[in-house]
């Protein structure tokens, strides 16, 4: 691999010592990659998920950590918790990450096994590579350099989480409850990235998200189209309606008593980059108004996730009696996501047609996050991504995704300049089909956060 962090200069050691490890990095990714650490057993049996999670606190044990713990949370799943203790009077860095995935989707659309990490043109590639399991690896790399290179100069906390992708907080809950676990004066949650592979990014404002499951019932059983079609109310019919009034015709969310005028003031996300790093096909317009950036950033976004309908394929000429479908709304920080639940709930009940029967139930839910960029974990932070990356600057952007875990830290200890680094970047593809990971990005990324550290720890010395 070339050699991509400079080799010049006081930060030559970090830096030399990640790349020597990284071939041993690969395999250790290959390893964790190969669990099918989807959260959810309807879909992969629980022992993925603790396979996984023995691999972290291995790993963690490997690199001397006093006290390593598997913590059963509320929602039925692990997190793995570490503490490395530092010299006496330094202070304490958290770093999060998470082991659970997205499911693979359809497995037949992937290039190669999404759970066998390949390496294709420079990239590597398989589900978690970049979300989040590449950030685990991107805390383990930066320990060891740092150990290779004078010792960790700060005590540090890890956790990284079971059940981040299904929304159901059992972290969250089991922080409440044990509010002195994860105290630091730093907290770098590994779980974003950068804009562009070599643009040093630094996320500081997330959305946050409420999800609901929508059921719709007509009738007290599917009924034939040709006999009953006409008059059978057709609860997939009246589902599509409901769904529907979430858009306004130019795609803008729309959800009564939401606001969806905020304004992004951060850097801007030109369309055309946008149209570029989404993929969207010629001719087909981009949805909503504003800027790019507003409606990422600072407006509400809903999608729906999936429904529950017959598929073409064996499909029988009926009326259905019922539909389900599973919707998720991001909300721009300053909106609480029970609030946003709330909401989307009434207006999807409001705009049932005929009647029908409507059940809606939560499904998950995660605050919103803003950063006070203006923080000396910051300036530590843009002067290690200056050194890691060879000169460039770091940009500060927002995130339209949710990472619930970041405003209930934020909560708990207000003091903490909490940071949000990560392994993607815009050719990652994380929640879909071949997702990847930039292989110089990881050991970039790796250098930052240990010279980040080493930084911030001579910040609170002088």
């Amino acid at each position: 691999m070339e050699q991509s962090s400079s080799q010049s200069g006081p930060h030559a050691g970090v830096a030399a010592t990640v790349a020597a490890l990284m071939p041993a990095a690969r395999e250790e990714l290959a390893q964790l990659v190969a669990f099918r650490s989807v959260a959810d057993p309807e879909q992969f049996p629980v022992s993925e998920c603790e396979g996984a999670a023995r691999w972290v606190a291995d790993a963690l044990r490997g690199e001397g950590f006093t006290e390593v713990r598997l913590l059963d949370t509320p929602d039925g799943t692990q997190s793995v918790y570490g503490l490395l203790p530092g010299p006496q009077g330094a202070p304490t860095v958290l770093l999060y990450a998470h082991y659970d995935v997205q499911p693979p989707l359809e497995e037949s659309a992937w290039t190669s096994p999404p759970f066998t990490l390949t390496e294709r043109a420079g990239r590597w590639y398989g589900r978690g590579a970049a979300d989040c399991k590449g950030g685990v690896l991107m805390h383990l790399l930066a320990l060891r350099a740092l150990r290779a290179n004078g010792g960790v100069p700060v005590t540090v906390k890890v956790i990284v989480e079971g059940s981040e992708e299904q929304g159901t907080g059992g972290l969250e809950r089991y922080a409440q409850a044990h509010p002195e676990l994860l105290a630091a004066d730093a907290i770098v949650i590994g779980d974003t990235g950068n804009v562009r592979v070599g643009r040093p990014t630094v996320t500081a404002m997330l959305r946050g998200m409420a999800m609901v499951r929508v059921q719709v019932d007509t009738l007290e059983g599917n009924l034939h189209s040709g006999m009953f079609g006409g008059a059978a109310p057709d609860a997939l019919a009246a589902l599509i309606r409901m769904l529907d009034s979430l858009r306004a015709a130019d795609g803008s969310t729309v959800v009564d008593g939401l606001d969806a005028s905020g304004v992004w003031s951060g850097t801007p996300y030109a369309a055309e980059a946008f149209r570029a790093d989404a993929g969207v096909l010629d001719g087909v317009e981009l949805i909503g108004s504003g800027e790019v950036a507003d409606r990422l950033w600072a407006r509400p976004a809903v999608t729906v996730l999936g429904i529950d309908c017959p598929p073409v394929v064996g499909a029988t000429p009926s009326v259905q009696a019922r539909a389900r479908a599973l919707v998720s709304l991001r909300v721009p920080p300053g909106v609480p996501a029970g609030e946003a639940a709330r909401l989307l709930g009434e207006h999807l009940r409001v705009r049932a047609p005929w009647g029908a029967r409507v059940r809606v139930e939560q499904a998950g839910e995660g605050e919103g996050f803003r950063a006070d960029t203006s923080s000396p974990a910051y300036t530590a932070m843009a002067s290690a991504m200056r050194s890691a990356f060879d000169g460039a600057e770091m940009s500060v952007v927002g995130q339209g995704g949710s990472i619930p875990l970041t405003a209930t830290l934020a909560g708990l200890y207000p003091e903490a300049e909490i940071l949000l680094i990560g392994m993607s970047d815009s050719a990652a593809q994380i929640h879909a089909v071949d997702e990847s990971v930039d292989p110089v990005e990881l050991e970039r990324m790796a250098v930052a956060e240990a010279l980040f550290v080493q930084g911030y720890a001579a910040q609170a010395a002088g």
